[in-house]
């Protein structure tokens, strides 16, 4: 059961911001509001309307299409990798245990790789916002989370993205990954 805390702290862990995106007019802006507010990928016609408006940011707008069309995948891959470094994670006194836990963290996974989505197709690879953090960094130690299997799993994103992409692209990509992940390892380890 959730309490009315972690209910607030979850409405407010919202850790995009678009706030310094100037490159981008304010239609382009609202695009990617709209889906963040609705907390979801762009569609093909969103991209369309963004390159249309900024044009600037069209070669890594395939990149964030193909992430969003293949995240099943992606966040399947980063819980391989999860279980392979924490096996027992799941299991009775493990971090993602109850079930309830380990579905909230897949959950997780899928709205990481979303904001990286976002700043690639508005070409800003640092698009978090500092209040929505901290209030996930509080949702977090409040729900004792286990970071280290969350850093994981999201370094195990970054790696199956990668995979998918022409190596050409991984040092253009890269940033828009590594940015989140030094956020999500900024967070202190709550202590049991």
């Amino acid at each position: 059961m959730l309490t009315d805390r972690i209910k607030d702290l979850i409405a407010r862990a919202r850790i995009v911001s678009f706030s310094s995106w100037e490159a981008h007019p304010a239609a382009s802006i609202a695009i990617f509001q709209a889906a963040e507010d609705a907390r979801v990928y762009l569609t093909d016609e969103n991209y369309a309307q963004i390159e249309a408006l900024s044009p600037q940011t069209s070669s890594l707008i395939p990149i964030s299409q193909l992430l969003r069309d293949r995240v099943v995948e992606i966040v399947d891959e980063a819980r391989v990798e999860v279980f392979a470094q924490f096996p027992h994670i799941t299991e009775p006194g493990g971090g993602l245990y109850p079930p309830e836990r380990a579905e909230a963290c897949w959950r997780d996974f899928w709205h990481y790789l979303r904001p990286i989505s976002y700043g690639l197709a508005g070409g800003y690879a640092e698009y978090t916002s500092a209040e929505g953090l901290k209030n996930m960094q509080a949702l977090y130690q409040e729900l004792q989370v286990p970071l280290d299997a969350m850093t994981v799993g999201l370094e195990g994103i970054k790696a199956a993205s990668l995979r998918r992409i022409d190596a050409s692209h991984h040092a253009i990509v890269a940033p828009y990954f590594d940015h989140l992940i030094s956020q999500l390892k900024s967070f202190p380890a709550h202590h049991e």
